[in-house]
């Protein structure tokens, strides 16, 4: 199971000004408070692509936007602080920890984060924000020479597929680089490949029936498996009720959760709406273990989403406004976001998975547990459990 994905940010030179808005602030894990800004976004999104596949990565937009918090000033800065809901003063030392805790050596399954900067060739970087940035988030720097864009955008995709391990080679185009401007392109990459904790078997993989958003039925590779799985029943404040059922990775520190209208007439647009960190963190009191053939659909799907409007609606504006933002901590230049974008892509199979002793002995189970088939439109989430952080999730509409 592998998934990856990137945010690109790239500045243009400008003028700034600076407002006053109110920051708030909750008592949820910094993991939580920027997965549920990227939750929102995921919202947005899919709210206007009901029938579609989503792919997308809330950690994804919180790593990008905590980097350019150490070099934005003034309103700029408080719309982001307010978004993600961090203390005044700055979460770095929240944020670092963060971001070491995700990718820990000891981390049994396959979490690479990279972030890099990429600046044109004499702009000057303030040594705060190089400083900030790479003790936060082990952010690489490089110069760039973007008169050339064909050359530039060569250059940053080696690096993205680099970090990709080659699964996304091409995520800048040489007309998103104005040879004139641009300044900055600021760029973040999650690679994850989990282990199964209970393996899927090739050979119990088989078409099955599968109804689509849009109400079609066809035939889909169905991987099935007999074993104890955490699952649960939960419901929106309306009384819509929904399964979750939780598929740990191997080291128990990451689990991807399988999210189900219980009802088959039940749209998945009726109760995305009602997801957030507190919902899912509230999930583990719900699951209990239970022994269930669970069958789900092998899957891939991939998607670029567009982040400027759905930010822009959670009211962090005037980093993409010439005239108003304001990153006089970033470099001596005035400078805007002028894009904003992510490519994120998954696949779910059987391979990469891997058995334990103890699922052994469940598949071994002689009883005769009920069945539970994901057999029309899911809601996925990958969770990193110690934190909250939500690392991907996705609606998947048609296998």
């Amino acid at each position: 199971m592998v998934f990856y994905s990137l945010i690109l940010f790239r500045c243009c030179v400008v003028h700034n000004e600076a407002y006053l808005v109110a920051v708030l602030s909750q008592t949820s894990s910094y993991g939580e408070r920027g997965s549920d800004v990227g939750i929102q976004v995921f919202q947005q999104v899919v709210r206007s692509k009901p029938l579609e596949n989503v792919v997308f990565s809330p950690h994804g937009v919180a790593s990008v936007l905590g980097m350019l918090l150490s070099g934005a000033h003034g309103e700029t800065r408080k719309q982001i602080i307010s978004a993600l809901r961090y203390k005044k003063n700055g979460p770095y030392k929240m944020l670092r920890k963060l971001h070491k805790t995700l990718t820990a050596k000891s981390n049994k399954d396959a979490v690479l984060i990279a972030n890099g900067l990429f600046t044109q060739e004499g702009f000057s970087l303030q040594p705060g924000f190089v400083s900030q940035t790479k003790k936060n988030f082990e952010c690489q720097t490089r110069n760039l020479d973007f008169s050339n864009p064909k050359k530039a955008a060569n250059e940053i995709n080696e690096w993205v597929s680099n970090k990709t391990k080659g699964h996304i080679s091409s995520l800048i185009k040489p007309d998103m680089l104005d040879s004139a401007l641009t300044r900055l392109v600021a760029v973040n990459s999650i690679y994850f490949k989990g282990l199964w904790m209970s393996r899927f078997l090739p050979e119990n993989t088989k078409p099955r029936p599968f109804t689509t958003a849009d109400g079609q039925t066809l035939m889909v590779p169905m991987m099935s498996q007999l074993s104890v799985f955490n699952i649960c029943v939960d419901a929106t404040p309306e009384g819509q009720k929904y399964k979750v059922i939780e598929l740990p990775y191997q080291g128990n520190g990451i689990s991807m959760l399988i999210v189900l209208p219980t009802e088959e007439d039940s749209s998945l647009s009726s109760f995305i709406p009602h997801i957030n960190t507190a919902t899912v963190r509230n999930w583990p009191k719900l699951l209990r273990m239970r022994k269930i053939n669970l069958v789900i659909p092998k899957f891939a799907a991939e998607a670029e989403v567009d982040l400027k409007a759905p930010l822009s609606a959670l009211g962090i504006t005037d980093m993409f406004s010439p005239d108003k933002a304001d990153f006089s901590y970033l470099g001596l230049e005035s400078v805007h976001v002028s894009k904003a974008l992510q490519k994120a892509k998954i696949e779910v199979n059987e391979d990469g998975t891997k058995a334990t002793a103890a699922t052994t002995a469940i598949l071994l189970a002689r009883s005769s547990p009920p069945w539970i088939m994901v057999d029309r439109p899911f809601l996925f989430l990958i969770r990193h459990n110690t934190t909250g952080t939500i690392l991907f999730m996705g609606q998947i509409n048609q296998p």
